[in-house]
């Protein structure tokens, strides 16, 4: 089963904006070329090629840099179209892999398991821990791509008109995309070995847990 895996990018500036009171610009770029080093670095040897999807030309001169296929979308489609766009491009691939840039906990047996699933169903998913899909397996063209708000259940509701079959699998170290500033506490409390846990300890970040709202505290020494 020859799969592609691809992973969408946003513009640089508009990635981790919700991280913008701890991180600068430049320190917002280079945690998401870390966190795009981790998901590469699991996705070797897995798959037979990886694509990184994006419009930004620092993030598409990055994918050169580190040795994996590029594809430019346009900055007038949307996420679904891009994807689209770029399936339609790699469609001789029998499973395509879409995997988010921003889930550096995602662990080596996190796609031995999704690619050995795909050979038994006809798609594989990974929830976010938000109800969004952090990682969805397929052929290409299977069915109409739904990333944004709920996916998850929207790419399960389109997988169950068509009457494929479909597995749902839930692992922790999948479920986390880094959007906010606990969600660098799960960083720095499970991705200990990854480039993004290392770039956030140079930064003099570190985790403490809290008893409040929030389930971490997550503070910076040097800022």
């Amino acid at each position: 089963m020859r799969t592609c895996s691809m992973i969408p990018v946003s513009e640089l500036p508009r990635a981790k904006t919700r991280l913008s009171t701890i991180l600068s610009t430049a320190e917002r770029e280079n945690l998401l070329k870390a966190m795009i080093r981790d998901v590469t670095s699991a996705l070797n040897n897995f798959v037979d090629e990886i694509v990184i999807v994006s419009s930004d030309e620092n993030i598409l001169e990055f994918g050169y840099e580190i040795g994996v296929e590029i594809f430019e979308e346009s900055e007038i489609i949307e996420l679904n179209g891009a994807l689209e766009k770029a399936i339609d491009e790699y469609r001789d691939f029998d499973k395509v892999l879409i995997i988010p840039a921003d889930v550096p906990l995602v662990l080596k047996c996190d796609i031995h398991t999704l690619i050995n699933k795909g050979k038994e169903y006809d798609i594989v998913i990974a929830p976010s821990k938000g109800g969004g899909t952090n990682a969805l397996l397929l052929e290409p063209k299977a069915i109409p791509l739904r990333f944004g708000e709920l996916s998850f259940f929207k790419h399960i509701e389109e997988a169950k008109k068509r009457n494929l079959s479909f597995y749902v699998y839930d692992s922790f170290y999948l479920s986390v995309d880094v959007n906010t500033k606990e969600d660098l506490g799960e960083i720095l409390l499970h991705g200990r070995g990854t480039s993004t846990y290392k770039y956030l300890k140079k930064l003099g970040f570190s985790v403490k847990p809290w008893h409040g709202n929030i389930r971490l505290k997550v503070e910076r020494e040097k800022w």
